[in-house]
């Protein structure tokens, strides 16, 4: 039986294509050594537009292994924060964790570590506002894999040495304010204007919704964003207002 188990590893092994050798390649790069199971790692970097379907019927893409990966990242930059910061109360590390997973802290991260070269996605609906979040997407869908093939403590020390540290200044983040949308706020209260966030339209797909937000100063519109969440298009619309506001 041993032998079987070893004669089907040892064919497994011949039958690799020069894609998964690129794969493997460039996951050995990216996270610091050689995948264990690579079929994690093709289904990490398979996004749903190009999702195939089992011999259950079920269409396999990267978003349980981005469920998966999404919770490991936040705890682990949780508990990093907690130890770096032992003086400091809640409200700021829940502020500074949330900087440092936001969509698009990953996407930028995403692409810097090279995801670009290996995920697969419909490039014929690139444009789309599910695209937007694609690299950030396949990096939490990648910490998902990294976990399942080397474990927690591996992980944790990939998402530290391999994308904190080398990505992310965290005194920088400390000092800059990305929350545009208390810009508006202050911005407004200190000129004495009226303003408001409002959700203009909501479109709805298979796996998700699509927000469009604006912001209103005096009741009329001076920015417009769009987000997978209210949160996200409401930030997007307040960066938009804050640009045309000179803010």
């Amino acid at each position: 039986m041993a032998f079987s188990a070893l004669k089907r590893l040892r064919n497994t092994l011949k039958r690799k294509t020069e894609k998964d050798k690129r794969l493997l390649s460039a996951i050995k790069h990216i996270v610091g050594s050689k995948p264990i199971n690579l079929e994690l790692y093709k289904l990490a970097t398979r996004h749903t537009s190009v999702a195939k379907k089992n011999e259950g019927g079920f269409k396999e893409s990267n978003e349980r292994l981005e469920y998966l990966g999404d919770a490991i990242l936040g705890a682990t930059v949780a508990d990093y924060l907690f130890k770096k910061f032992p003086f400091k109360d809640e409200g700021f590390l829940t502020e500074i964790r949330s900087r440092i997973v936001n969509r698009e802290s990953l996407n930028m991260v995403g692409r810097k570590i090279g995801l670009s070269a290996i995920v697969e996605f419909d490039s014929a609906h690139k444009g789309s506002l599910s695209h937007k979040s694609l690299y950030g997407d396949t990096l939490e869908a990648l910490v998902g894999a990294v976990y399942l093939d080397q474990g927690y403590y591996f992980c944790n020390r990939f998402i530290i040495r391999k994308l904190i540290s080398p990505y992310y200044d965290i005194n920088e983040i400390i000092r800059s304010n990305p929350n545009y949308k208390s810009k508006i706020i202050e911005w407004a209260q200190k000129e004495n204007k009226s303003f408001n966030f409002e959700i203009v339209s909501i479109k709805n797909n298979k796996s998700h919704k699509e927000f469009t937000a604006q912001v209103l100063i005096d009741d009329e519109p001076i920015g417009t964003g769009f987000g997978l969440s209210k949160k996200k298009a409401e930030q997007d619309a307040a960066l938009k207002a804050c640009e045309a506001l000179g803010l």
